[in-house]
């Protein structure tokens, strides 16, 4: 294993966040089949750009990108990806300021933050946002008496700005008619830390749930008591009888934390997260920029998906890229890395809290990486 490689045993935490803000009239839905083909029909790729990329941003992303990493260095002995986890914003200021090859951020570029035409000008052309990997984020619970659970997302939306104040409320009964609830206070236990998955949370309740406390990196609900990151909302849930909270589906598996079903708008039926029921939202999603390259996604068309079991509350991280870069050996290993990424980087995905990438999106993907020069 080179420098940057990890054993696959740390990777039980972390998962992938996306962020793109919903916007209105989008097409281009990914559609087809959520299988992968990460391995054994992986193309190969052309190693003989520059040694060692650079870049940095997105912690939650990390994990993958070990993965990433390790698949580059199996295809191209000798080439490295150098990676700080130092947040999404620090990612793309470091990728503006011509200091990273590229940027991992849990959010898209934000046009009402100047940041696609601040990347345009770093590259010298346009920069394009390609989501790589998604995960998706659970709500949890720690309710004694209680292990299986259904919410939809305005019951949730309630919970979490503090309209619903007990566990035996009707609007929880409605939903879960078999299980004896008992009359506990809810708990809601948030991230205190500036957090992509919180923004992704507060989306879908914003598109799905009714949520009018808007979204942003900061939860906004108004009740419960926070802590800093994942790890910590996980221990602080598990000392909380009462409590709920949301966090990305890799710590809720670590910490054997309760997990509920959520239910759609495709019938109302509940679903149970999984690699399955998040790639079947993932294939119903669609573009904000149809039949561009830039591949940032309208998430609303997940939070509020039809397609029958496909899990809502669905994350994805971003790579942000030059279309075109100045220097010809970094675009050759930009495109060897994401290649390798996009194939055999997908093959430990799965067991370690991610969804591997459904064929349709893969095909995008993979096209937008060819296309860079």
């Amino acid at each position: 294993m080179k420098r940057h490689g990890v054993a696959l045993g740390i990777m039980a935490a972390g998962a992938l966040l996306l962020t793109a803000c919903g916007s209105d009239n989008n097409t281009g839905a990914t559609g087809g089949s959520t299988n992968t083909s990460s391995s054994s029909s992986a193309p190969k790729v052309d190693c003989s750009g520059k040694k060692t990329l650079k870049a940095s941003g997105s912690t939650a992303q990390k994990n993958a990108m070990d993965l990433f990493v390790k698949a580059y260095n199996d295809a191209c002995d000798g080439n490295d990806v150098n990676y700080t986890a130092n947040g999404s914003g620090a990612g793309i200021s470091d990728f503006t300021g011509k200091q990273t090859d590229f940027a991992g951020s849990d959010s898209a570029l934000d046009p009402k933050k100047g940041e696609p035409d601040k990347a345009a000008q770093a590259c010298g052309s346009p920069a394009w946002d390609l989501p790589t990997v998604f995960g998706p984020i659970t709500v949890v619970y720690n309710v004694k008496g209680v292990s299986d659970l259904n919410l939809d997302a305005a019951t949730t939306a309630k919970i979490f700005d503090g309209e619903i104040k007990t566990w035996n409320d009707d609007a929880i009964k409605k939903l879960n008619p078999s299980a004896t609830l008992p009359s506990t206070a809810i708990s809601v236990v948030y991230r205190s830390d500036q957090s992509g998955t919180t923004d992704n949370f507060q989306q879908y309740l914003t598109n799905a749930g009714g949520w009018t406390k808007g979204a942003g990196k900061t939860f906004n609900g108004g009740v419960g008591s926070g802590a800093s990151g994942n790890p910590a909302v996980a221990t602080a849930l598990g000392q909380t009888d009462g409590g709920i909270a949301y966090v990305e589906w890799s710590f809720a598996q670590a910490n054997k934390l309760n997990i509920a079903s959520i239910a759609t708008t495709a019938g109302g039926t509940p679903v149970k997260v999984s690699a399955d029921s998040v790639g079947k939202a993932i294939s119903s999603a669609a573009f904000k920029n149809p039949g561009s390259n830039d591949l940032s996604l309208d998430l609303s068309s997940i939070h509020k998906t039809t397609a029958a079991g496909a899990y809502p509350i669905v994350l994805a991280t971003y790579e942000v890229v030059c279309s075109k870069y100045a220097d010809a050996a970094t675009g050759k290993a930009v495109k060897a890395f994401l290649t390798t990424a996009i194939n055999q980087g997908q093959a430990q995905l799965a067991t370690n809290g991610y969804a591997p990438l459904p064929d349709s999106l893969k095909t995008k993907l993979a096209a937008a990486i060819d296309a860079i020069s």
